[in-house]
């Protein structure tokens, strides 16, 4: 099949053309966040095996429907891919989108093993289509001034940082999909809940030097644990610690991270990262007055980075900019999963890079 989809083709064109396959509940922030764009972009097909998801898909999209992803490739003329299904089915799906001379846009995580990772990254490259994995959560207003203090060494040395991520997901979560809750397909509480939280270690801090974990199934009927905890030293010296668990009683508690260094005090939370609690550095800066107005409300998790990151993905296929969350940048946080599931399984310390 020809590669009809390359940045130069596109280029020449009013739309980008987009497709989505897996019609469950992360879809709408997609469906949202493209109609954002509508100008430049849109949605040509949708794709699900579950008959009930798809047609609710096409009466809230007008887009047309497919029953199997070789179906979506064979006829649909779309430039770019959406994968928003179960984790496990990521490495194999991705890798048919880019053979049909596709761009792919995964969720999070990109895959549930190291080896399918690598394979995805190798196999869009060999395709020529880029790859992006969804981080959303770096767009949010309160992590993107902290990045920029971060960048500018308003804190002086990093000393701690500590992440917690304090949801609750009942046994029902689970039971609503026989994927849900197993090492083949989705994860557990680190891999599926708190990947974000997970990308913020690198994309924030820096590289990863070593990690200790232990995870558990204390409360829910799944093969993945429902809570772990995590710590960990960056290169730059830095400690930390990532707690997680998905058994806070009665609902969502918190998801924060809290940053502690020589010059500065950053701790932003909420549910999901949606408030700044503590902003203090030693030196005044412009950047200290949009911190008010960076919080919001929000009652999702999920926040409101998808049009941010849309916007993003439309400027990099056609041409304006570089992806700012390509498939290795996926691999960083897939890597610190992995190490973190090692370091459980086999109690000890797990050095990184996995490989050299």
């Amino acid at each position: 099949m020809d590669n009809f989809s390359s940045t130069a083709t596109l280029r020449g064109r009013d739309k980008l053309r987009f497709a989505l396959v897996g019609c469950g509940r992360i879809a709408r922030n997609h469906f949202s966040a493209l109609q954002q764009h509508a100008d430049r972009c849109e949605l040509v097909g949708v794709c699900d095996t579950d008959g009930r998801a798809l047609e609710d898909a096409v009466e809230l999209t007008r887009a047309k429907p497919y029953r199997s992803l070789s179906g979506l490739l064979s006829d649909c003329a779309a430039d770019a891919v959406i994968l928003t299904t179960p984790s496990g089915l990521h490495s194999s799906q991705a890798i048919a989108v880019a053979a049909a001379g596709r761009h792919v846009i995964t969720e999070k995580p990109m895959a549930t093993r190291w080896e399918d990772g690598k394979r995805m990254v190798a196999a869009c490259d060999d395709a020529r289509v880029k790859l992006f994995v969804v981080k959303q959560n770096r767009r949010n207003a309160t992590l993107q001034l902290l990045k920029k203090a971060l960048n500018e060494g308003r804190f002086g040395r990093v000393h701690m940082v500590n992440v917690n991520v304090f949801w609750s997901r009942p046994q029902e979560y689970y039971d609503s999909a026989r994927w849900r809750g197993t090492w083949e397909y989705d994860g557990g509480a680190f891999m599926n809940q708190a990947s974000h939280y997970v990308d913020l270690l690198e994309w924030l801090v820096g590289p990863v030097e070593s990690l200790h974990a232990y995870t558990a199934t204390q409360a829910r009927n799944i093969e993945v644990e429902d809570s772990g905890v995590m710590c960990l030293r960056w290169r730059n010296g830095a400690l930390g610690s990532v707690n997680v668990t998905m058994l806070t009683y009665p609902k969502n508690m918190e998801g924060s991270i809290t940053v502690l260094g020589d010059k500065g005090t950053v701790r932003i939370g909420g549910v999901a990262l949606n408030e700044v609690l503590h902003w203090e550095f030693s030196d005044r800066a412009e950047a200290d007055e949009e911190v008010k107005a960076a919080s919001y409300q929000t009652g999702s998790v999920y926040g409101f980075g998808h049009a941010q990151y849309y916007d993003n993905v439309i400027g990099t296929l056609r041409g304006e900019e570089e992806a700012q969350t390509d498939g290795r940048e996926g691999l960083k946080t897939l890597e610190v999963l992995i190490a973190t599931y090692l370091s459980a399984r086999d109690g000890r310390r797990v050095a990184l890079p996995l490989e050299y």
